[in-house]
């Protein structure tokens, strides 16, 4: 069986470092590596106008904004189909024939639709299409036969919904869906990167993000000012690394190369813990040295940012390519769901034979 991608980012705003180390740089990887068939990347357009449908000239901007952070980190539409959500028509009716199979108290239940609509203040009233987006995302993934998609463990249970789907599909009508299982992060930080703040997740709508595309005078701002162990105060005083920001980021970004090129005095990060700890390190050295290790990624990326965003209509391009190349892939998954589902009545000669003898009789 062949082995494809499935993976996507909501166009609400400009891409953050969190995304980079959350999914960007592994899908960099996967698309390289060889291991996959096909790789599928999604702009879910749709999706995220469930919960801005009275704003959409904010997604329809951000659109070039996620495609051009896209092939800046390095996604080839060479190696992977970059497509943007809406312009794909079988999606939303491969959601409808799914709707049939899911009960309102199994997505009540789901931890990750419960969460979405508590930080959203959605508890009084709920958007339909909000409440439905894991059947959607289902769709989404099952449209493209994915055998795997990458994503952090807020998204567990969203792919388990889909696992859920796919199975009932499977069992009533026949075999046509594909089971995906879930990739996650090797390094467990990288799950979920705290914003700058301290707070859970790092989130566009909280504006606790480093952008891939701000400049190194407003990383350095918001690197400095990052929130760190509030009871280290003096230098002398012992600092705490548990829920110390700085050291979380380091954590998910950091190599014992970078210390040989920009902090010699220490061998690995264990060694700059123990400092911190015991007291003696100020927290702003760590911040300087945190800061030199992003620009060391971010750099590269924005400068081939600058060099994208000289030629928007090639973009735009891209991914019509794209979506056309989508829209094919999904089409033979629709046409394969009608007729497991048997209502390919055009082209089922079968039933035009049974009911010609059933009225001839």
């Amino acid at each position: 069986m062949a082995k494809i991608i499935l993976t996507g980012d909501r166009p609400t705003g400009r891409l953050h470092i969190g995304h980079y180390v959350g999914s960007l740089r592994e899908r960099v990887k996967l698309q390289n590596s060889g291991t996959y068939d096909k790789i599928f990347i999604m702009i879910a357009d749709a999706q995220a106008l469930t919960d801005n449908a009275d704003n959409p000239e904010k997604i329809r901007q951000n659109i070039i904004e996620v495609a051009l952070d896209y092939l800046a980190c390095g996604l080839d539409p060479e190696k992977s189909t970059i497509f943007i959500q809406s312009q794909i028509p079988q999606l939303p009716e491969l959601c409808a024939y799914y709707m049939n199979l899911v009960t309102v108290s199994r997505l009540q239940r789901n931890p990750t639709v419960k969460a979405e609509i508590q930080s959203r203040n959605f508890e009084a009233s709920i958007p339909v299409g909000f409440f439905t987006y894991p059947i959607s995302q289902a769709a989404d993934i099952t449209a493209f036969q994915a055998t795997t998609v990458p994503g952090g463990e807020d998204q567990v249970p969203m792919l388990e919904q889909t696992r859920e789907i796919v199975r009932k599909f499977n069992s009533t009508y026949g075999k046509a869906l594909t089971e995906p299982d879930i990739l996650l992060p090797s390094n467990e930080v990288c799950q979920r990167l705290p914003g700058i703040d301290g707070k859970a997740k790092m989130s566009k709508s909280i504006g606790n993000c480093i952008y891939l595309s701000e400049t190194a005078d407003e990383i350095k701002k918001k690197v400095m000012n990052m929130y760190t162990d509030p009871d280290h105060i003096r230098l002398s005083d012992p600092g705490k690394i548990t829920g110390n920001t700085v050291f979380t980021y380091l954590d998910a970004f950091c190599t014992a190369e970078h210390f040989k090129r920009y902090l010699p005095d220490y061998d690995n990060l264990d060694e700059l813990k123990t400092h911190y700890q015991r007291g003696g390190l100020g927290d702003v050295k760590v911040k300087k040295f945190l800061y030199a290790i992003l620009m060391e990624y971010l750099e590269p990326i924005k400068k081939r940012r600058t060099e994208l965003e000289k030629n928007i209509p090639a973009i735009y391009k891209m991914l019509q390519d794209g979506s056309q190349k989508a829209r094919a892939v999904a089409a033979q998954t629709l046409k394969a769901v009608k007729s497991a589902m048997k209502i390919n009545y055009f082209d089922d000669d079968e039933l035009i034979k049974e009911q010609v003898k059933r009225f001839q009789r």
